[in-house]
């Protein structure tokens, strides 16, 4: 990993770059597929006990529960689903655009890792979506290992096709990522994959299998699981080619997606569709082919919509949208026109998709559109400038470079999506022949907006930085990465109207931040959270910068609060808050905040009063940079924090319940929940240890990487519409009171030896809890030691390598925790039943249980091979994960042959059954 310290050479990585507020032109080198996020080192590292996500295969779907499902307590998301907005067309970017039209995004969360995908960490490069505006679906797209594969078996620097390890065929929503598309009301997307390749023998028989009732018990699970984990529904890609979907099974699987839309999920269907004979049949259109898998002759509607695979053209997608309309569906809620993000010459910008021809005779979308791999704008960095480092995703020096590309992609070639279009004079001819026929999504997809009531704070914060600031000050040093507190994005980046220069706008994250050769700005940081927005450049006429798209109820009591600090001299400029209102929605009303024209000495508020505006709805927000008759250059203001508030709120209660739930003292981490309060109450708390910011969240658990301080105090606080923090929780802790330097070592027997070091004035009695968790074989044992004892013998354990936490206390005090597994002696054997026999030839079905590695056939003693997938290699035994789906079934060389499999697990533990 490329150390976060060294400043590189721009000019050695990038062929050419020119950044104009007229043309964005960005030339790499080409692009190749986008591999992996490497797992983060250094201080950014996994934390010994830091929650992270895992795939799931369809046995583990339907084994689930809450309880044994590996961090589901801390994994999480609790933020409602929030309502959009009426559209209210004159106050969008493009008044013209039919607000109907949707956006579906397939693609990754914080990026493509396998064993890292954490809610949030202290790591600014993490991919940070910010375009929630033009989205209605948020899809999860990156393969994730299922639980228990020992995180060692990853090698990062290898090739993917040396990957010997599981992958889920269900990657269920970073709960994170779901909390900040519900505050922008966005429905969160679980993803569930079958491929030959990809997820090796996984098929979706093993998903549709049904009870002696004929229902489909893991669809059931899939409702459950979405319901706890607060997700809103799938998206299904069955893509096994080989053997495709054997016909009698097409009703089933069309029952199946039923139930679950019945049961209230959103479903969509991938056009990879079967045909009458079972074969992947890629229509890259709507018609009588796929449509049964969105409404069917025989069982209704059974799915939502539709992603349509990728080579359609503008006559495909007319029959699509007449062909759902013939259904009596709407193409706009229906059909998705599919788009691969960075699939062509994207380093050049040079897509081999144009939306265009989605568009009828009056301009309007004819369908949806779908996106996968709309994150390439991150990932891909590494392909396209990457040379000797091809690690530039996660070297902070070139974030700058992700969020100008993600601009191009959501707001246009012009970073504005008042003007999404490449080329909005050319005719389609000459588009193609350039080309340059990418407009960006605002030039399909109209803005969207949660923004409503009587209250509306932001602070701008995009949901990671350098550093974390509170009121202007530094109050965490560290890097930082949470989408959890991401505030709602700016709905327009950047549409700015002026009859002179166009002033720059940038997010700024602080001094220790690389902004690139387009901006010039003093890096100042935030007011509060990561970043600020920041506006400069050469001011020679009146620019005015729309910000936000609402939906206000103006009060008696309203009032505008704006924080800013201007670093450039003193001039003749003014800032002013537009405002826009329904009911003269061509006009913008400017509300002038005072002494804007000085050079602050840091932050500064003021408070306007919006009382004469009460009764009317607010439509827009934007603000106003004038130049007072002067031209002034490098002119520059940070905007910290916007606010309006009724004058009715007040700040919420201080939160209840908050403790400690456990206190890992070898590592310095914690474990801390309380009591949530409805979201119309609070929309966030914040953590703080000793005074100094630790992360925010809307949930009642968090997990802290690593305490600064052995003991102090935490408090919490809890974060109301306005922005306003309440009063704050408290809890002590003193990670030095307890027993400490905690050793366990286990033994086969079912003993384990604990031994710790006791503080020097301990008094009391000691107790020890062993708990194991994530387990669907609960087991609590307690033991109690004489005071002044520093070891202690655990007997009658478990011995099937559950993860367990230890709680050590002394008389009354808090328990120490020390997290770990239980010795690992133990395997069932393959179930014999779970062998198909038809003649000589055997068919494995694949074990159900969680802890399996190889599967060894002996014939006669001698071992039976198998293929996996991606190379043409065999091996003595079945790869979980790995082996071929048409591998599992085999043909014994004799019939008079004895065979025998032996089943091995992660830690080697064999057990053998005798087939014959």
């Amino acid at each position: 990993m490329t150390s976060k310290t060294a400043r590189k050479s721009f000019a050695s990585k990038i062929t050419a770059l020119a950044l104009t507020s007229a043309m964005f032109s960005l030339t790499f080198t080409s692009f190749a597929h986008a591999g992996d996020t490497l797992p983060y080192t250094g201080e950014s590292a996994k934390g010994t006990n830091q929650p992270y996500q895992h795939g799931y295969a369809s046995s583990h779907i339907l084994d689930w529960t809450p309880q044994s499902d590996p961090y589901s307590d801390l994994l999480r998301a609790r933020v409602p689903l929030q309502q959009r907005n009426q559209a209210f067309a004159p106050t969008q970017a493009n008044p013209k655009l039919n607000p109907n039209t949707q956006n579906f995004t397939l693609s990754g969360d914080y990026g493509n890792s396998f064993f890292d995908s954490y809610s949030y960490t202290n790591e600014f490069s993490e991919y940070l979506f910010n375009y929630w505006q033009y989205t209605d679906f948020y899809g999860y797209w990156h393969g994730m290992p299922t639980a228990g594969v020992p995180r060692e078996m990853y090698d990062p620097n290898k090739d993917w096709t040396e990957k010997w390890f599981e992958f889920g065929i269900l990657n269920i929503p970073n709960p994170a990522y779901t909390n900040a598309a519900h505050k922008n009301g966005v429905r969160s997307i679980a993803c569930i994959f079958f491929s030959d390749n990809d997820r090796g023998p996984q098929t979706y028989k093993q998903m549709l299998v049904q009870d002696e009732n004929g229902d489909f018990p893991v669809a059931k699970k899939l409702v459950e699981m979405a319901h706890y984990y607060g997700y809103d529904g799938y998206f299904i890609n069955q893509e096994e080619a080989s053997k495709g979907v054997a016909p009698a099974d097409i009703p089933l699987y069309k029952q199946f997606l039923k139930y679950l839309k019945d049961q209230g999920m959103y479903v969509q269907w991938y056009d990879s569709t079967v045909n009458d004979t079972g074969a992947i049949d890629y229509q890259n259109e709507f018609n009588a082919v796929n449509s049964p898998f969105v409404k069917d002759s025989q069982y209704g509607q059974i799915s939502d919509s539709i992603f349509l695979n990728y080579w359609w053209d503008k006559e495909k997608l007319k029959k699509s949208s007449e062909h759902a309309k013939n259904l009596g569906l709407d193409p706009l809620q229906t059909v998705f026109a599919g788009i691969e993000g960075g699939n062509g010459d994207f380093g050049r910008w040079k897509q081999k998709y144009d939306l265009r021809l989605n568009l009828d005779d009056q301009g309007q979308p004819m369908n949806s559109i779908a996106t996968l791999g709309a994150d390439f704008t991150h990932n891909a960095l590494d392909e396209e400038l990457g040379g000797e480092d091809r690690n530039l995703r996660a070297n902070d020096d070139y974030q700058w470079m992700t969020f100008v590309r993600d601009r191009a992609w959501w707001s246009g070639p012009n970073l504005d999506p008042s003007h999404a279009e490449r080329n909005a004079d050319a005719d389609l001819a000459d588009v193609k022949a350039s080309g340059a026929n990418w407009d960006g999504m605002a030039a399909y997809i109209a803005e969207r907006s949660v923004i409503n009531g009587s209250s509306f704070s932001t602070s701008f914060n995009t949901g990671h930085g350098m550093q974390y600031y509170v009121k202007g000050a530094v109050s965490n040093p560290k890097e930082w990465s949470n989408i959890n507190i991401q505030d709602i994005p700016v709905t327009w980046q950047w549409w700015l109207e002026t009859k002179g220069s166009k002033l720059n706008v940038d997010f700024d994250y602080g001094p220790q931040y690389t902004a690139g050769p387009r901006y010039t700005y003093q890096s100042i940081g935030a007011y509060n959270g990561g970043n600020s927005l920041v506006v400069n450049g050469k001011l020679d006429a009146d620019n005015f910068l729309h910000l936000y798209k609402t939906d206000l109820a103006v009060k008696s009591g309203s009032k505008l609060s704006l924080t800013y600090n201007k670093p450039s001299a003193d001039d003749s400029s003014a800032v002013s808050v537009g405002l826009i209102f329904k009911d003269q929605p061509n006009q913008i009303v400017y509300v002038p905040v005072p002494d804007t024209g000085k050079q602050t000495s840091g932050w500064a508020t003021r408070e306007l009063d919006l009382g004469a505006y009460q009764g009317r709805e607010l439509a827009s927000i934007g603000l106003k940079f004038a130049n007072g008759g002067h031209s002034i250059s490098n002119y520059q203001v940070n905007i910290g924090q916007l606010r309006i508030t009724d004058g009715t709120t007040s700040a919420p209660s201080a939160p209840t319940g908050f403790h400690v739930t456990k206190a890992l003292t070898g590592t310095n981490e914690m474990y801390v929940a309380w009591n949530l309060a409805d979201y119309k109450q609070v929309k966030q708390y914040n953590l703080y240890e000793n005074g100094v910011y630790v992360g925010g969240i809307y949930d009642s658990a968090y997990y802290i990487k690593k305490l600064t301080q052995r003991k102090g105090e935490l408090s919490l606080t809890a974060v109301g519409a306005d922005g306003t923090e309440s009063a704050p929780a408290k809890v002590s802790y003193n990670l030095d009171a307890g027993v400490s330097n905690i050793s366990v070592e286990t033994k086969k027997n079912g003993h384990a030896f604990v031994t710790w070091v006791q503080p020097k004035d301990a008094a009391g009695d000691i107790k020890l809890t062993l708990k194991t968790e994530y387990t669907d074989q609960p087991f609590t044992k307690s033991w109690t030691v004489k005071g002044k004892s520093q070891s202690a013998q655990l007997t009658g354990l478990p011995l099937n390598g559950d993860t367990y936490s230890l709680d050590i206390s002394i008389g009354d005090g808090q328990p120490v925790t020390y997290r770990g597994k239980l010795a690992d002696y133990e395997i069932e054997p393959y179930a014999k039943e779970n062998v198909s026999v038809n003649g000589n030839t055997y068919t494995l079905a694949l074990p159900t249980m969680k802890d399996w590695h190889y599967i060894y056939v002996y014939e006669d003693g001698v071992p039976k091979e198998f293929g996996v997938t991606y190379v043409q290699r065999k091996f003595p035994y079945i790869v979980r994960g790995r082996t071929k789906l048409s591998d599992l079934t085999f043909t014994a060389n004799s019939s008079t042959s004895s065979l025998k499999l032996v089943i091995e697990d992660y830690t080697g533990n064999q057990a053998t059954t005798i087939l014959r």
